[in-house]
């Protein structure tokens, strides 16, 4: 066990949690909550989430993450971002451009060159395509001559084919107003899904006016993801990785529990509605829950 489990683990005992109590209040895993006890970090699903992890123990036992971080910085892993130093990622970018890069580099502008010459081409066959074009227009107007007409070979319009025109017209606004008269407005009503409550990151959302309850998830990257019912049992519990996807009818039931591990790559949707966070996703944890009232015990 490391000097920071041995911390941590103190100050739970302190708070006379068992793990599984620290299991319900994080609602992370029992077996990653031992890992950062031991400082078996092998086991979590990634150094970012080690992190989050972490940060999330020393809130439920009263500890600073801030404090912890700085005190152990040593013990805790940084994600591979800081993990890289920025003179090795330049020689690296160095050499990846030499040799092949510059023969690449050399081929370009002869690229561009032959390019250019086949968009010139091209625009000179349509202009002469258009020229060809009207002038044999023009040929075709000239050829045709006027023909005269005499306004006295044209009928004249009988004063009955006027009336007939006359009534089909009234006709037609009489129908089209009894059309208005009898035609009932409709009435839709949107669900409602709105923020009702916050405390720290977890937000408490209200669900109303519609008769089903279903939910999506959509990851957008890596992202840890659990989602429990109003009785508390788990309906998913894992990573979801870019593209991924999870449905869940939730109709017979009035509540779902969303723990969101990385809020800026996973999406919620609520009856094909996006859900808008409350609070900002660059929070790495987010607690969301849903109350859904039926519209049928709201009549």
């Amino acid at each position: 066990m490391t000097e920071l489990g041995k911390r941590l683990k103190e100050a739970r005992e302190a708070k006379d949690y068992s793990l599984d109590d620290l299991q319900r209040v994080t609602k992370i895993q029992k077996r990653y909550l031992i890992g950062i006890e031991e400082g078996n970090y092998d086991i979590m699903p990634g150094k970012f989430y080690v992190r989050a992890f972490i940060k999330q123990y020393c809130e439920a036992v009263g500890l600073q993450p801030e404090v912890i971080f700085e005190e152990y910085k040593g013990e805790i892993p940084t994600t591979y971002e800081d993990e890289i130093p920025v003179s090795l990622s330049r020689v690296q970018t160095r050499k990846g451009v030499s040799g092949s890069s510059s023969k690449a580099l050399d081929v370009i502008p002869k690229l561009l060159i032959a390019v250019f010459v086949i968009a010139v081409l091209i625009a000179l066959w349509v202009f002469v395509q258009n020229k060809v074009a009207d002038n044999a227009s023009n040929a075709d107007t000239a050829n045709k001559e006027p023909v005269a007409v005499d306004q006295q070979d044209l009928p004249e319009e009988e004063p009955a084919e006027e009336e007939d025109k006359d009534q089909k017209e009234s006709g037609a606004e009489t129908e089209s107003d009894e059309k208005k008269e009898t035609k009932e407005p409709e009435e839709s009503a949107d669900q409602s899904l709105k923020a009702v409550k916050t405390e720290g990151t977890k937000t408490t959302f209200e669900l109303k006016n519609t008769d089903q309850f279903k939910l999506g998830l959509a990851a957008k990257g890596d992202a840890w993801v659990a989602v429990y019912n109003s009785k508390d049992e788990v309906l998913f519990q894992g990573m979801l990785y870019d593209g991924d996807k999870k449905d869940f009818d939730l109709g017979s039931d009035q509540q779902a529990y969303l723990v969101i591990g990385n809020a800026a790559n996973t999406d919620i949707n609520v009856n094909g509605k996006l859900l808008q966070y409350k609070i900002p996703t660059d929070t790495v944890r987010q607690d969301i829950i849903i109350q859904y009232q039926p519209a049928e015990s709201q009549q």
